[in-house]
Protein backbone atom coordinates (compact mmCIF):
# COMPACT_ATOMS: atom_id res chain seq x y z
CA UNK A 1 0.00 0.00 0.00
CA UNK A 2 1.21 3.25 -0.91
CA UNK A 3 1.20 5.51 1.92
CA UNK A 4 -0.90 9.23 1.67
CA UNK A 5 1.44 11.69 2.95
CA UNK A 6 -0.61 14.15 4.79
CA UNK A 7 0.52 17.34 7.02
CA UNK A 8 -1.89 18.83 9.51
CA UNK A 9 -1.70 22.06 11.01
CA UNK A 10 -0.40 21.49 14.48
CA UNK A 11 -0.39 25.20 15.65
CA UNK A 12 -3.09 24.78 17.87
CA UNK A 13 -1.40 22.66 19.95
CA UNK A 14 0.56 25.47 21.28
CA UNK A 15 -0.14 27.87 24.59
CA UNK A 16 -3.12 27.40 26.37
CA UNK A 17 -5.42 25.01 24.73
CA UNK A 18 -9.07 26.11 22.93
CA UNK A 19 -11.55 23.95 21.49
CA UNK A 20 -9.03 24.06 18.35
CA UNK A 21 -6.71 22.67 20.06
CA UNK A 22 -8.81 19.53 21.80
CA UNK A 23 -9.82 19.20 18.04
CA UNK A 24 -6.27 18.36 17.00
CA UNK A 25 -5.18 16.59 20.05
CA UNK A 26 -7.37 14.31 19.88
CA UNK A 27 -7.46 13.72 16.10
CA UNK A 28 -3.74 13.28 15.70
CA UNK A 29 -2.56 10.09 17.68
CA UNK A 30 -5.60 8.62 15.84
CA UNK A 31 -4.58 9.44 12.13
CA UNK A 32 -0.98 8.63 13.45
CA UNK A 33 -2.09 5.05 14.35
CA UNK A 34 -3.76 4.47 10.39
CA UNK A 35 -1.73 2.38 8.44
CA UNK A 36 -2.24 4.13 5.15
CA UNK A 37 -1.06 7.53 6.19
CA UNK A 38 1.90 9.02 6.96
CA UNK A 39 1.24 12.05 9.24
CA UNK A 40 3.82 15.11 9.63
CA UNK A 41 2.79 18.14 11.39
CA UNK A 42 3.98 21.70 10.63
CA UNK A 43 2.96 25.13 12.72
CA UNK A 44 2.91 28.68 12.02
CA UNK A 45 4.23 30.42 14.84
CA UNK A 46 7.04 32.90 15.10
CA UNK A 47 8.37 31.21 18.48
CA UNK A 48 6.74 28.24 19.61
CA UNK A 49 7.19 26.34 16.20
CA UNK A 50 10.54 24.87 17.49
CA UNK A 51 9.32 23.36 20.50
CA UNK A 52 5.96 21.87 18.67
CA UNK A 53 7.26 18.14 18.69
CA UNK A 54 6.81 18.02 22.35
CA UNK A 55 3.30 18.34 22.25
CA UNK A 56 3.02 15.56 19.06
CA UNK A 57 1.50 12.12 19.83
CA UNK A 58 4.27 9.48 18.34
CA UNK A 59 4.04 8.28 14.66
CA UNK A 60 3.80 11.91 13.71
CA UNK A 61 7.12 13.70 12.62
CA UNK A 62 7.17 17.48 13.41
CA UNK A 63 7.78 19.91 10.52
CA UNK A 64 9.15 23.67 11.54
CA UNK A 65 10.29 26.46 10.00
CA UNK A 66 9.44 29.83 12.27
CA UNK A 67 6.34 31.82 11.00
CA UNK A 68 5.10 35.17 11.52
CA UNK A 69 1.21 33.84 11.43
CA UNK A 70 -0.51 36.91 11.53
CA UNK A 71 1.51 38.31 8.85
CA UNK A 72 1.04 35.16 6.68
CA UNK A 73 -2.61 35.34 6.99
CA UNK A 74 -3.09 38.72 6.02
CA UNK A 75 -0.43 37.42 2.76
CA UNK A 76 -2.24 34.37 1.97
CA UNK A 77 -5.51 36.40 1.96
CA UNK A 78 -4.83 38.33 -0.95
CA UNK A 79 -2.22 35.82 -2.85
CA UNK A 80 -1.41 32.45 -3.13
CA UNK A 81 2.10 33.30 -1.81
CA UNK A 82 4.82 32.11 -0.31
CA UNK A 83 3.80 28.91 -0.89
CA UNK A 84 2.86 26.74 1.67
CA UNK A 85 5.34 23.90 1.28
CA UNK A 86 7.85 26.05 2.98
CA UNK A 87 6.04 25.24 6.47
CA UNK A 88 4.66 22.27 5.47
CA UNK A 89 7.33 19.98 3.39
CA UNK A 90 5.89 17.74 0.77
CA UNK A 91 2.37 16.21 1.15
CA UNK A 92 0.05 15.03 -0.66
CA UNK A 93 -2.63 16.39 1.43
CA UNK A 94 -2.29 19.79 3.52
CA UNK A 95 -5.23 20.25 6.07
CA UNK A 96 -5.28 23.37 7.85
CA UNK A 97 -7.24 22.49 10.88
CA UNK A 98 -8.17 26.22 11.81
CA UNK A 99 -9.91 28.50 9.09
CA UNK A 100 -6.60 28.71 7.26
CA UNK A 101 -4.69 26.15 4.74
CA UNK A 102 -1.50 27.36 3.08
CA UNK A 103 -1.58 27.62 -0.72
CA UNK A 104 -0.26 24.55 -1.59
CA UNK A 105 0.14 23.82 -5.83
CA UNK A 106 0.92 19.97 -6.35
CA UNK A 107 -1.23 19.08 -3.22
CA UNK A 108 -4.71 18.30 -1.99
CA UNK A 109 -5.89 21.01 0.35
CA UNK A 110 -8.43 20.63 3.36
CA UNK A 111 -9.59 23.19 5.51
CA UNK A 112 -11.34 22.83 8.79
CA UNK A 113 -13.89 25.78 9.13
CA UNK A 114 -15.33 25.34 12.68
CA UNK A 115 -18.11 28.22 12.67
CA UNK A 116 -18.99 30.83 10.82
CA UNK A 117 -19.52 33.18 13.35
CA UNK A 118 -17.60 36.60 11.74
CA UNK A 119 -20.51 36.13 8.58
CA UNK A 120 -23.82 35.47 11.04
CA UNK A 121 -23.04 37.55 13.35
CA UNK A 122 -19.80 39.54 12.87
CA UNK A 123 -20.40 42.29 16.33
CA UNK A 124 -19.76 38.62 18.07
CA UNK A 125 -16.26 38.47 16.41
CA UNK A 126 -13.12 39.63 16.91
CA UNK A 127 -11.22 41.35 14.66
CA UNK A 128 -8.57 38.29 14.11
CA UNK A 129 -11.59 35.99 13.21
CA UNK A 130 -13.33 38.16 10.57
CA UNK A 131 -10.39 37.53 8.48
CA UNK A 132 -11.25 33.73 8.68
CA UNK A 133 -14.10 33.75 5.86
CA UNK A 134 -11.98 35.26 3.80
CA UNK A 135 -9.19 32.89 4.15
CA UNK A 136 -11.44 30.01 3.06
CA UNK A 137 -12.84 31.73 0.27
CA UNK A 138 -9.98 32.08 -0.91
CA UNK A 139 -8.72 28.14 -0.40
CA UNK A 140 -12.57 27.48 -1.91
CA UNK A 141 -11.16 29.03 -5.31
CA UNK A 142 -8.01 27.24 -5.08
CA UNK A 143 -10.34 24.27 -5.41
CA UNK A 144 -9.71 23.19 -1.24
CA UNK A 145 -12.09 20.57 0.36
CA UNK A 146 -13.93 21.72 3.64
CA UNK A 147 -14.31 19.70 6.81
CA UNK A 148 -16.83 20.93 9.34
CA UNK A 149 -17.65 19.43 12.61
CA UNK A 150 -21.25 19.58 12.01
CA UNK A 151 -23.62 19.08 9.17
CA UNK A 152 -25.21 22.76 10.38
CA UNK A 153 -21.94 24.47 9.72
CA UNK A 154 -21.66 22.18 6.33
CA UNK A 155 -24.55 23.98 5.39
CA UNK A 156 -23.61 27.18 6.35
CA UNK A 157 -20.36 26.77 4.51
CA UNK A 158 -22.10 26.00 0.94
CA UNK A 159 -25.07 28.51 1.75
CA UNK A 160 -22.67 31.48 2.67
CA UNK A 161 -19.61 30.81 1.05
CA UNK A 162 -20.94 28.89 -2.08
CA UNK A 163 -19.07 25.99 -1.34
CA UNK A 164 -19.27 22.75 -3.68
CA UNK A 165 -21.32 20.44 -1.56
CA UNK A 166 -19.14 17.58 -3.40
CA UNK A 167 -16.76 18.83 -1.42
CA UNK A 168 -18.09 19.58 2.04
CA UNK A 169 -18.14 16.83 4.55
CA UNK A 170 -18.95 16.58 7.84
CA UNK A 171 -16.92 14.56 10.34
CA UNK A 172 -17.85 15.19 14.15
CA UNK A 173 -15.23 15.36 16.31
CA UNK A 174 -14.56 13.06 19.78
CA UNK A 175 -14.66 14.27 23.08
CA UNK A 176 -11.46 15.51 25.27
CA UNK A 177 -9.65 12.65 27.35
CA UNK A 178 -10.20 14.76 30.08
CA UNK A 179 -14.25 14.32 30.21
CA UNK A 180 -13.53 10.57 31.18
CA UNK A 181 -14.48 9.25 35.05
CA UNK A 182 -12.39 10.69 37.77
CA UNK A 183 -9.58 8.55 38.73
CA UNK A 184 -9.18 6.92 42.44
CA UNK A 185 -7.61 10.49 43.77
CA UNK A 186 -10.68 12.27 42.81
CA UNK A 187 -13.17 9.62 43.82
CA UNK A 188 -11.99 9.68 47.18
CA UNK A 189 -12.69 13.12 47.30
CA UNK A 190 -9.98 15.47 46.12
CA UNK A 191 -11.17 19.11 46.69
CA UNK A 192 -13.03 20.37 43.66
CA UNK A 193 -11.51 23.86 42.52
CA UNK A 194 -14.49 25.54 43.69
CA UNK A 195 -15.35 24.64 47.05
CA UNK A 196 -17.77 23.01 48.57
CA UNK A 197 -21.36 23.31 48.25
CA UNK A 198 -23.50 23.05 44.76
CA UNK A 199 -22.74 24.96 41.78
CA UNK A 200 -24.15 25.72 38.18
CA UNK A 201 -20.60 25.18 36.28
CA UNK A 202 -20.27 27.34 32.66
CA UNK A 203 -16.95 26.55 31.18
CA UNK A 204 -15.44 28.72 27.87
CA UNK A 205 -13.76 31.75 27.30
CA UNK A 206 -14.99 34.71 28.35
CA UNK A 207 -16.63 36.11 24.52
CA UNK A 208 -19.71 37.81 23.54
CA UNK A 209 -20.62 34.15 21.47
CA UNK A 210 -20.65 32.69 25.12
CA UNK A 211 -23.79 34.83 26.48
CA UNK A 212 -22.16 34.42 29.96
CA UNK A 213 -23.98 37.62 31.60
CA UNK A 214 -27.47 36.41 30.10
CA UNK A 215 -25.97 33.33 32.44
CA UNK A 216 -26.21 35.49 35.20
CA UNK A 217 -29.27 37.13 34.75
CA UNK A 218 -30.52 33.41 34.99
CA UNK A 219 -28.77 32.96 37.88
CA UNK A 220 -29.86 35.71 39.44
CA UNK A 221 -33.14 34.44 39.66
CA UNK A 222 -32.07 30.83 40.72
CA UNK A 223 -30.61 32.40 43.29
CA UNK A 224 -33.15 34.15 45.37
CA UNK A 225 -34.74 30.97 46.35
CA UNK A 226 -31.33 28.63 46.68
CA UNK A 227 -28.94 30.67 49.54
CA UNK A 228 -26.08 27.74 49.07
CA UNK A 229 -26.08 27.96 45.21
CA UNK A 230 -23.60 29.28 43.07
CA UNK A 231 -21.97 30.18 39.87
CA UNK A 232 -18.88 29.10 39.01
CA UNK A 233 -17.54 30.42 35.55
CA UNK A 234 -14.18 29.30 34.47
CA UNK A 235 -12.33 30.05 31.50
CA UNK A 236 -9.84 32.86 30.38
CA UNK A 237 -10.68 36.40 30.20
CA UNK A 238 -11.64 36.94 25.97
CA UNK A 239 -12.74 40.32 24.94
CA UNK A 240 -16.15 40.45 26.70
CA UNK A 241 -15.11 40.27 29.97
CA UNK A 242 -16.07 43.34 30.65
CA UNK A 243 -19.52 42.53 30.42
CA UNK A 244 -19.15 39.88 31.95
CA UNK A 245 -17.89 41.56 35.10
CA UNK A 246 -20.30 44.97 34.73
CA UNK A 247 -23.18 41.99 34.76
CA UNK A 248 -21.88 40.12 38.12
CA UNK A 249 -21.57 44.01 39.89
CA UNK A 250 -25.16 44.90 39.01
CA UNK A 251 -26.33 40.90 39.66
CA UNK A 252 -28.35 41.27 43.60
CA UNK A 253 -26.29 37.60 44.15
CA UNK A 254 -23.15 38.55 42.31
CA UNK A 255 -21.53 37.45 45.09
CA UNK A 256 -21.70 33.94 44.74
CA UNK A 257 -20.89 33.98 40.89
CA UNK A 258 -17.24 32.71 41.33
CA UNK A 259 -14.65 33.89 38.65
CA UNK A 260 -11.61 31.24 38.25
CA UNK A 261 -10.14 31.83 34.82
CA UNK A 262 -8.34 29.05 32.77
CA UNK A 263 -8.20 25.86 34.30
CA UNK A 264 -5.66 23.09 33.91
CA UNK A 265 -6.78 19.97 32.89
CA UNK A 266 -6.57 18.30 36.06
CA UNK A 267 -8.44 21.17 37.88
CA UNK A 268 -11.19 21.30 35.15
CA UNK A 269 -11.74 17.66 35.47
CA UNK A 270 -12.00 17.75 39.57
CA UNK A 271 -14.55 21.43 38.48
CA UNK A 272 -16.76 19.33 35.98
CA UNK A 273 -16.97 16.19 38.44
CA UNK A 274 -17.99 18.17 41.37
CA UNK A 275 -20.97 20.29 39.71
CA UNK A 276 -24.55 20.23 40.11
CA UNK A 277 -25.40 21.29 36.73
CA UNK A 278 -23.87 22.22 33.27
CA UNK A 279 -25.02 25.36 31.59
CA UNK A 280 -24.32 26.34 28.03
CA UNK A 281 -25.71 29.58 27.23
CA UNK A 282 -23.82 30.57 23.28
CA UNK A 283 -26.03 31.90 21.06
CA UNK A 284 -23.99 30.14 18.29
CA UNK A 285 -21.77 27.23 17.95
CA UNK A 286 -20.73 24.93 15.65
CA UNK A 287 -20.13 21.79 18.00
CA UNK A 288 -19.93 21.97 21.63
CA UNK A 289 -17.43 20.40 23.57
CA UNK A 290 -18.10 21.27 27.12
CA UNK A 291 -21.61 19.79 27.39
CA UNK A 292 -20.60 16.39 25.99
CA UNK A 293 -17.48 16.76 28.12
CA UNK A 294 -20.68 16.96 30.92
CA UNK A 295 -22.57 14.23 29.35
CA UNK A 296 -19.45 11.63 29.98
CA UNK A 297 -18.93 12.88 33.48
CA UNK A 298 -22.57 12.25 34.39
CA UNK A 299 -23.35 15.86 35.04
CA UNK A 300 -26.63 16.76 33.12
CA UNK A 301 -26.66 19.32 30.82
CA UNK A 302 -29.16 22.79 29.80
CA UNK A 303 -27.95 24.58 26.92
CA UNK A 304 -29.41 26.50 24.03
CA UNK A 305 -30.33 25.89 20.81
CA UNK A 306 -28.01 27.83 18.83
CA UNK A 307 -26.06 26.78 15.94
CA UNK A 308 -25.13 23.54 15.60
CA UNK A 309 -25.96 22.61 19.55
CA UNK A 310 -29.37 20.51 18.33
CA UNK A 311 -27.91 18.70 16.28
CA UNK A 312 -24.53 17.34 18.35
CA UNK A 313 -26.84 17.56 21.96
CA UNK A 314 -29.71 15.92 20.45
CA UNK A 315 -31.94 14.46 23.64
CA UNK A 316 -28.90 14.30 25.76
CA UNK A 317 -29.53 17.64 27.10
CA UNK A 318 -32.58 20.31 28.68
CA UNK A 319 -32.59 22.62 25.26
CA UNK A 320 -33.97 26.01 25.48
CA UNK A 321 -33.66 29.42 23.21
CA UNK A 322 -31.11 31.70 23.17
CA UNK A 323 -31.05 34.50 24.25
CA UNK A 324 -33.85 34.14 26.76
CA UNK A 325 -32.42 34.23 30.71
CA UNK A 326 -35.80 33.34 31.93
CA UNK A 327 -36.38 29.67 29.98
CA UNK A 328 -32.58 29.47 31.29
CA UNK A 329 -33.39 29.77 34.41
CA UNK A 330 -36.75 27.25 34.77
CA UNK A 331 -34.55 25.00 32.94
CA UNK A 332 -32.04 25.16 35.45
CA UNK A 333 -34.65 24.98 38.07
CA UNK A 334 -35.75 21.71 36.56
CA UNK A 335 -32.46 19.77 36.55
CA UNK A 336 -31.64 21.29 40.23
CA UNK A 337 -35.25 20.38 41.96
CA UNK A 338 -36.92 17.49 39.91
CA UNK A 339 -34.21 14.42 41.22
CA UNK A 340 -35.91 11.54 38.59
CA UNK A 341 -35.52 14.25 35.76
CA UNK A 342 -32.06 14.55 36.50
CA UNK A 343 -31.13 11.22 36.38
CA UNK A 344 -33.16 10.64 33.24
CA UNK A 345 -31.54 13.36 31.65
CA UNK A 346 -27.85 11.94 33.12
CA UNK A 347 -28.77 8.79 31.04
CA UNK A 348 -29.54 10.42 28.08
CA UNK A 349 -26.59 12.42 28.15
CA UNK A 350 -24.34 9.20 28.52
CA UNK A 351 -26.44 7.43 25.76
CA UNK A 352 -25.64 10.77 23.34
CA UNK A 353 -22.37 10.99 24.24
CA UNK A 354 -21.51 7.86 23.35
CA UNK A 355 -22.18 8.59 19.57
CA UNK A 356 -18.87 10.06 19.57
CA UNK A 357 -15.42 9.49 19.54
CA UNK A 358 -12.18 10.04 18.26
CA UNK A 359 -11.56 7.08 16.47
CA UNK A 360 -14.83 7.89 14.18
CA UNK A 361 -13.28 11.04 13.75
CA UNK A 362 -9.95 9.99 12.48
CA UNK A 363 -11.82 7.42 9.86
CA UNK A 364 -13.73 10.60 8.79
CA UNK A 365 -10.84 12.20 8.11
CA UNK A 366 -9.14 9.47 6.53
CA UNK A 367 -11.74 9.11 4.22
CA UNK A 368 -11.71 12.56 3.23
CA UNK A 369 -8.00 12.74 2.72
CA UNK A 370 -8.23 10.25 0.70
CA UNK A 371 -11.31 12.12 -1.59
CA UNK A 372 -9.16 14.64 -1.54
CA UNK A 373 -5.99 13.36 -3.02
CA UNK A 374 -8.47 11.20 -5.58
CA UNK A 375 -8.08 8.11 -3.76
CA UNK A 376 -11.47 7.41 -2.95
CA UNK A 377 -13.00 4.24 -4.12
Amino acid sequence: MDLLRVAVDATPLLGRPTGVGAFVAGALPVLAERPELEVSAYSLSLRGGPGLGAHLPGGVRSQTRPAPAAALLRVWSRADLPPGRWWTGPAEVVHGTNFCVPPSRGAAEVVTVHDLTPLRYPELASAATRTFPVLVRRALRRGAWVHTPSAFVANEVIDLLAADPDRVRTVHHGIPAEAAPPGAEAEQGAASPAGAGPYVLAIGTVEPRKAFPALVRAFDALAADRADLRLVIAGADGWGAESLRSTIERSFHGGRVVRLGYMSVSRRTSLLHGASVLAFPSVYEGFGFPPLEAMVAGVPVVSTTAGALREVLGDGALLVPPNDHEALAEALALVLDDSSFRVALVERGRAQAARYSWERCGDGLTSLYRAAAGREG
